[in-house]
């Protein structure tokens, strides 16, 4: 029997023990290496898996976790546009792994185990890889740092599930602090714009998103955004209360002028998803303590802005969903590009001194770029990062920046891009980057 036909079969069948998943050979997304073959499927829990194995496989398996968390329903084609954006990835010889996710929205522990199912599905289609590597991109990464701590134990044979994390442009701080200055944006926005909630809405603490039930489009609260700043206006053409809005905004939330709609948006949907589908409607962020500066008038903004106080319950539970701990047995190698507005590149910072408190900093190599880009950075890094991260895995010797600029280098030729690796650079602590709690 061929592995495609051994594939198309219940995989539980090959692993005993492990929920069903059913996959067969499919279509792949458009433009990947000639001769990949995909296959795709669905896991015990309604999950969609996209595997593919490209035509010079090496043994190596790299399961990918999106980022987000995204907001729409999962769907077949969920995760093509991974695949397709990291298809450096096939090139050089690593298969592919990668799950829609049970459902959308938050919940770092529900994720983790969803990208097991697609790990181990790999392994059933595909046999034991050389080498199993866990792959997390943005929050991808937030699910990947748990997923390392409390899904990773080795089987009888001493073989964990993944050998090596690849955490790029990752939210690594927790989430109990990672979405701080989001909050603050909020609280900001609130008693900047007014709007959000508008009077004549239903009223509620910010940190919940949105009122129960509610529904918010995009373009909606973009609506509302530039009408209090007129961001999308010449600077000379907004007025002067929208320049000291935006202004203010900056201030108080610490985020880039540019990157405010997408945290305000996220600030929305993320925080409602969590507070409504996930704590009953109780807040896990707050900002009762904070004291906002380099506002038009501080002591007026901290008079009046709104002050949440965060469920303790709500904040034990989210904490036990997703903040790291520090308890990892195998290599972890951060990429991340150190003018990030998505993604802070302090998380790093966060991580190492998570690392360095549980007495596992020696398994952590990390690399910074000089780049702004959060979603992709220079196509050649990851390949150059990944193939570090093998040999560290295999070798024990952990790799330097200046390794992964020379592999990057040479990797010029085939992919796009520059290789701006910082060597010696340290981001500056989370807590001078976030209004402090």
């Amino acid at each position: 029997m061929t592995w495609l036909r051994r594939a198309s079969v219940a995989l539980a069948l090959l692993l005993p023990g492990f929920a069903a998943a059913e996959v067969s050979p499919a279509d792949c997304p458009p433009g990947l290496p000639a001769g990949t073959t995909c296959l795709r499927g669905r896991d015990a829990n309604g999950a969609w898996l996209l595997l593919a194995r490209p035509a010079n496989w090496h043994g190596g398996l790299v399961t990918h976790i999106f980022g987000g968390p995204r907001m729409a329903p999962p769907a077949r084609d969920t995760t093509d546009e991974d695949l397709i954006r990291y298809q450096e990835f096939l090139a050089e010889g690593w298969a592919w792994a990668s799950t829609s996710r049970r459902r959308e929205g938050f919940g770092l522990r529900r994720a983790g185990e969803d990208t097991l199912a697609a790990t181990r599905a790999a392994e059933a289609a595909f046999g034991r890889p050389r080498l199993s590597v866990l792959h997390g991109q943005s929050w991808g990464g937030a699910v990947a740092a748990r997923a390392i701590e409390t899904l990773n134990e080795p089987d009888a044979e001493g073989r964990r599930p993944w050998q090596a994390a690849l955490l790029t442009s990752a939210v690594l701080a927790g989430p109990t602090r990672a979405y701080d200055m989001r909050v603050d944006l909020r609280a900001a926005f609130q008693a900047v714009c007014g709007t959000h909630p508008a009077p004549e809405e239903p009223q509620y603490p910010v940190t919940l998103g949105l009122a129960r039930g509610q529904v918010m489009e995009r373009e909606a609260l973009m609506a509302r955004y530039l009408a209090c700043t007129g961001a999308d206006l010449a600077p000379e053409a907004r007025t002067p209360a929208q320049r000291q809005a935006l202004g203010d905004l900056v201030a108080a939330s610490r985020i880039t002028e540019w990157a405010i709609p997408g945290h305000l948006a996220w600030a929305t949907t993320v925080f409602a998803d969590i507070a409504w589908r996930m704590m009953e409607g109780r807040s896990a962020f707050g900002n009762a303590g904070v004291r906002y500066s380099g506002t038009s008038d501080d002591a007026a903004f901290n008079a009046r802005v709104p002050r949440i106080t965060p469920d303790p319950d709500a904040r034990a539970k989210l904490a036990r969903d997703g903040d790291p701990t520090g308890a990892i047995a195998i290599p972890v190698l951060t990429l991340h590009g150190i003018a990030d507005s998505t993604v802070f590149v302090e998380h790093a910072a966060a991580y190492r001194a998570t690392l360095e408190a549980a007495g596992t900093a020696h398994l952590l190599a990390q690399v910074f770029v000089d780049d702004g880009e959060h979603n992709k950075l220079s196509a050649a890094l990851y390949p150059a990062a990944l193939a570090a991260l093998a040999d560290w895995a295999e070798t024990r010797r952990r790799p330097t920046p200046g390794e992964v600029r020379g592999r990057c280098e040479a990797l010029r030729s085939r992919y796009a891009g520059e290789c701006r690796v910082l060597s010696g650079y340290t981001p500056p602590s989370w807590e001078s980057r976030v209004n402090p709690r």
